[in-house]
């Protein structure tokens, strides 16, 4: 199971981005489409049925592709990161939505994109944490965006960092990677 954290200043400028592969086991989902078929027809179009069920690109098997220019690409070894920034970003407008209606910090599952689910905590100073997840681990959560707001407070008091500029501190990298190993 993964999990991607997005943080973006109140400008919604990246900061910083993480991608955590969690070592629990992933919650178990059967697609309605794939369970209203034969099982014949589900193992001969398998790539069909995931790609229509919402299915990530990272169950899918890996395959080699030929490029314009020949090159050998990889296909399907992976959800894009591209993908993952696209779902993040779209959840923004839902995130404000949520800040004018609800005043607390935490927001828990504000938005679904097919299997992935985005959390997300806003600090006072109007900066985001954005987190997608495909299981639901609600007090991991909160627990692992309280440590990432620590971490990010302690950051921005460091005389040599420049607020609402990327964070490229090693030792921040280090405790959110640990506490992102411990809480999800």
């Amino acid at each position: 199971m993964s999990h991607h954290l997005f943080i973006l200043s109140p400008s919604d400028v990246p900061l910083y981005q993480l991608t955590h592969q969690s070592s629990r086991p992933a919650p178990s989902t059967t697609s309605a489409l794939s369970s209203n078929l034969p099982s014949w027809s589900t193992s001969a179009f398998a790539g069909t049925v995931a790609a229509l069920s919402g299915a990530s690109s990272s169950e899918r098997p890996s395959q080699s592709v030929s490029g314009a220019s020949g090159n050998r690409l990889s296909v399907g070894s992976g959800l894009d990161r591209h993908v993952v920034q696209m779902i993040a970003n779209a959840s923004l407008d839902v995130i404000e939505e949520t800040m004018k209606m609800n005043g607390g910090m935490y927001m828990k599952s504000i938005d679904k994109f097919n299997e992935w689910t985005v959390s997300a905590f806003v600090t006072p100073g109007n900066t985001k944490f954005i987190l997608l997840h495909e299981g639901k681990n609600d007090d991991g959560i909160r627990t692992f965006f309280m440590d990432v707001w620590e971490g990010y407070v302690k950051t921005m008091m460091n005389a040599f960092h420049t607020a609402h500029t990327p964070i490229r501190s090693g030792v921040f990298d280090t405790r959110i990677r640990a506490s992102a190993k411990k809480h999800l």
